[in-house]
């Protein structure tokens, strides 16, 4: 693969560009943030090292002003910051992966060869929005109008189901189906009572309804009409 890696510490770019190159691929490297998103931007690259902490522009940066302008390749944050809020933040930005130093060269190479396999996360959603209701994938957190909902782990992959297939609607066997992996009919009220507890939490304290019940049918999310 052709590998930018935008890195400052001396050291530990020295240390990868010798193990990417010493495995086959090539490397074009640079310590200044500023430098790094041009190289970017100029394209041709397989995936992206970027560190977090960078002189001229800081990587959070250097990222959002790629997937700004519409570059999709695969980025691997490398850097000392390692904490979930940095992680999360990172990966709402557009980030494919996180591997905080000190690190084996090893775990590097697999996280890169991954990356490069799959698609960037850039081009998945990482939150789901219908009318004034937004589901955070990533932080698994729910609001309506600015406020603050309360999930169980079922409610809330009930609700991603439902969200994701706005407008449609879906019936008993296939909620079942996709958020308890039945494949058969347990003879319960599970769905009934899963959905009444989410109307109340999502549409009850509000003006507006999104959450349905089409009679014989099945049940659908979608905005107002």
């Amino acid at each position: 693969m052709k590998i930018l890696l935008v890195e400052d510490d001396a050291v530990t770019r020295d240390y990868v560009c010798s193990g990417l190159i010493g495995a086959g691929h090539g490397v074009d490297s640079v310590e200044d943030g500023i430098d790094g998103l041009a190289l970017a931007l100029r394209g041709g690259h397989d995936a992206i090292i970027l560190d977090r902490m960078l002189p001229g522009m800081d990587g959070l940066a250097i990222l959002k002003a790629m997937r700004a302008a519409d570059l999709s390749t695969p980025v691997l944050f490398l850097t000392a910051v390692g904490g979930l809020d940095d992680r999360v933040e990172g990966l709402e930005a557009g980030a494919d992966d996180y591997l905080a130093k000190p690190f084996a060269f090893s775990e590097l190479a697999a996280r890169l060869a991954a990356i490069a396999r799959r698609p960037s996360l850039v081009s998945e959603q990482t939150k789901l929005v219908v009318a004034d209701l937004e589901l955070d994938l990533i932080r698994r957190t729910a609001n309506r109008a600015g406020q603050q909902i309360d999930l169980l782990p079922k409610e809330f992959a009930l609700l991603e189901y439902l969200m994701r297939s706005e407008g449609r609607v879906l019936s008993r066997t296939m909620l079942l189906e996709h958020v308890w992996d039945f494949h058969f009919d347990p003879q319960t009220s599970v769905v009934e009572t899963h959905i009444s507890r989410l109307r109340a939490k999502i549409d009850r304290p509000f003006d507006s309804h999104l959450l349905y019940t089409v009679k014989n049918i099945g049940y659908s999310l979608r905005a107002p009409d």
